[in-house]
């Protein structure tokens, strides 16, 4: 089983990224796939989670941390076996590495997650 976070980059304040979660090995429409971020020396954050699909092709409920709802969109893609956090009007506090996580359900602790996947760095400054 193998999760790959992508689609980090170095963006202005302001601008959007498409972070992806795609996964081997597994399929993620039966997970709830969360988005945590970190910065060395601190404290890993939850970002967003996507609940399981319902198994008729509904795609599962969402969940934002305060500092990112409004301006961020998380879906999945299961024909692609991937989840995508699209976070728009980027912030230098957005800056840390991205992860993507598997879980039984968004409402959990970090330390249930069942998979991870490596991070992706997202940088935001000018």
């Amino acid at each position: 089983v193998q999760l790959q976070a992508s689609g980090g980059g170095l963006v202005q304040p302001g601008g959007s990224l498409r972070l992806s979660c795609a996964a081997s090995g597994v399929t993620l429409e039966y997970y709830a796939i969360h988005w945590f971020r970190q910065n060395p020396g601190k404290e890993r954050d939850w970002v967003s989670c996507i609940s399981a699909g319902d198994g008729a092709g509904g795609a599962g409920r969402t969940y934002y941390q305060d500092s990112v709802i409004g301006r961020s969109t998380i879906s999945r893609d299961n024909a692609e076996n991937t989840v995508y956090l699209q976070v728009n009007g980027l912030k230098p506090e957005d800056t840390a590495n991205y992860y993507c996580a598997a879980a039984s359900k968004c409402w959990t602790t970090s330390a249930a997650m069942e998979y991870w996947g490596k991070g992706t760095l997202v940088t935001v400054s000018s």
